[in-house]
Parts: C-alpha cells; sequence; structure tokens
C-alpha cells in the first residue's frame, strides 16, 4: 500500500506560480513511477505530467508543455510539479498517483489539492 499526500495548492493571479509537493509513505518509492492529473468542475480527470522512477524520463500533456515541470526526489519519497505561468484554465483540483514500475495503471491515489487561478 501507497499513501500519497498532496500539498501546495491554493489562489494565485493568472501568470503566477505554484509548487505542488506529494509526499508517499513508502520504504519503496522508487519502484513507482509518478503521475499528476487534474479534474476541473464539471469535466473528466485528466493527465497532466509523469515522472519515471528514477526521474529520467518525463511526458506532459500538450497544454502545460512549457509552464511545468514534474521531479522527484526519492531519498524524501516526494514527486513535486512546478507550475509557472498559470492560467485561468488551470482552475482543478490536482491529484498525485502512483504505479508499480511492472504495471500500466495507477493503483495509488492522493485525496487531491485545489488550485485555483484568477483572471
Amino acid at each position: 500500500q501507497v499513501q500519497l499526500v498532496e500539498s501546495g495548492g491554493g489562489l494565485v493571479q493568472a501568470g503566477g506560480s505554484l509548487r505542488l509537493s506529494c509526499a508517499a509513505s513508502t520504504r519503496t518509492f522508487s519502484r513507482y513511477a509518478m503521475g499528476w492529473f487534474r479534474q476541473a468542475p464539471g469535466k473528466e480527470r485528466e493527465f497532466v505530467a509523469a515522472i519515471s522512477w528514477t526521474g529520467g524520463t518525463t511526458n506532459y500533456t500538450d497544454s502545460v508543455k512549457g509552464r511545468f515541470t514534474i521531479s522527484r526526489d526519492n531519498a524524501k519519497n516526494t514527486v513535486y510539479l512546478q507550475m509557472n505561468v498559470l492560467k485561468p484554465e488551470d482552475t482543478a483540483v490536482y491529484y498525485c498517483a502512483a504505479r508499480d514500475n511492472n504495471y500500466n495503471t495507477y493503483d495509488y491515489w492522493g485525496q487531491g489539492t485545489q488550485v485555483t487561478v484568477s483572471s
């Protein structure tokens, strides 16, 4: 079992920045690829970014490329999402998730953190 706790959300003006953190309670954090997802009101949850267990491979949804950066610190069991040049359309609840390297699905999810970008 992996428990994930997000933090760092809040209210920010358009053009501003936030850094989300996700702390994992597991002794085998490096066993998991990590991802960030978001869900806006009335919309389905969507993929935002992912990072491999080594941190050497990352990928992003097109709408955040060049603005968001995912990273991880395996010594701290934490994954981050640095969000710059935020736009009102980035407003959503952001979730982190963990995927065992041997599987293709994200099986562990955090409770989410609200990000609100005002125009």
